[in-house]
């Protein structure tokens, strides 16, 4: 096994902040030496993993490297009693694709404890249809309910709702019974996230309070945050009392500006979102919701299916932020 090839996507650096993407073939036992060796069948494209391939020394401190931080396959080799070969897997998070080689190649090798076993009443693809986007929606979900928000009870808003994690948050909160607002500033996709289950669909302006007022009207009773900036700002503001507000994303800024009074006043609970260093029983959990109860049918249309020689453009698509719905890496063997 030690002397076969696989096909990767490699970013090196070439010169001080000059990075190059292509695919070349690696030795296997280029591969770090943990326990579990798996052969990828399919991976997904996450922010995280374009700003690795975009040479993002806060992402992936050393280059060469192969990005990817979802991976779907089945076990080859295990060096545990836990992992058999033949066991379809699923890894997402901790160090894979940051500085890990990760699923952008045709395999990983990883330690046994960041592998789930594949729910079987969801196949490999599905898996990565959902991949860290899906989980890290799931965690969202799993907050808002320790805090008390649950259907019925008020609206949960969702903003950047045409990302991966936010029109699969859309999708999963309108399954199980909640009334869905999702905001977006492309509302030529209002169709799309109608379909993906919202009840509502506003424009990301409609939202927006970039005065000083310490609060706002009382509109939401949770949200799942993929923008930052002043639109975390707003919607701490105008959550409604004993509300939830699941943090995930800044691509609209890392700043956030408050004050105590939502906190003090209404009993908003901030709740800080990480998906990479989850623990195992969590992630187990999360992911039995996912193939189960929060198992969600999806359009044709959210899923863009590729292949290597592809995800560069895709990686560009990204990073441009004209991105929409899940872009799924199946691999050739």
């Amino acid at each position: 096994m030690s002397s076969l090839q696989y096909k990767a996507f490699y970013v090196e650096e070439v010169s001080p902040n000059t990075f190059v993407r292509s695919i070349i073939e690696l030795p296997i036992n280029s591969l770090p030496d943990n326990e579990v060796l798996i052969k990828v069948h399919y991976s997904s494209l996450n922010y995280k993993d374009a700003l690795s391939a975009k040479g993002h020394k806060g992402v992936s401190k050393f280059y060469p490297h192969t990005p990817g931080i979802d991976a779907a396959g089945v076990v080859v080799e295990s060096k545990v009693p836990e992992f058999s070969a033949g066991d379809e897997v699923i890894v997402t998070g901790y160090d894979l694709g940051m500085n890990t080689p990760g699923g952008f190649g045709q395999y990983i090798k990883v330690p046994a404890s960041w592998i789930v076993k594949k729910p079987e009443t969801l196949t490999l693809k599905e898996s990565m249809i959902l991949g860290t986007a899906g989980f890290t929606a799931g965690i969202c979900i799993t907050e808002l309910q320790n805090h008390n928000v649950m259907p019925g009870m008020g609206k949960v808003l969702v903003t950047g709702a045409t990302g991966g994690v936010g029109s699969l948050a859309v999708s999963i909160l309108a399954k199980i019974g909640y009334e869905v607002v999702a905001s977006t500033s492309k509302l030529h996709y209002e169709e799309f996230l109608l379909k993906m289950g919202a009840t509502e669909v506003v424009r990301k302006n409609m939202i927006l309070d970039l005065t000083a007022r310490p609060l706002l009207s009382g509109q939401w009773l949770g949200v799942v945050e993929n923008v930052g900036g002043g639109t975390l700002s707003s919607v701490i503001r105008s959550t409604q009392q004993h509300g939830c507000v699941c943090v995930v994303g800044n691509v609209g800024g890392d700043v956030l500006t408050t004050s105590v009074y939502p906190f003090i006043l209404r009993g908003v609970t901030l709740c800080g979102i990480d998906s990479a260093s989850r623990p195992m029983n969590l992630r187990t959990n999360i992911w039995d919701k996912l193939a189960t109860d929060w198992k969600v049918e999806l359009p044709q249309s959210f899923v863009n299916v590729v292949k290597l020689d592809s995800l560069s453009r895709e990686i560009d698509k990204i990073l441009d932020g004209k991105q929409t719905g899940r872009v799924v890496l199946e691999h050739d063997h």
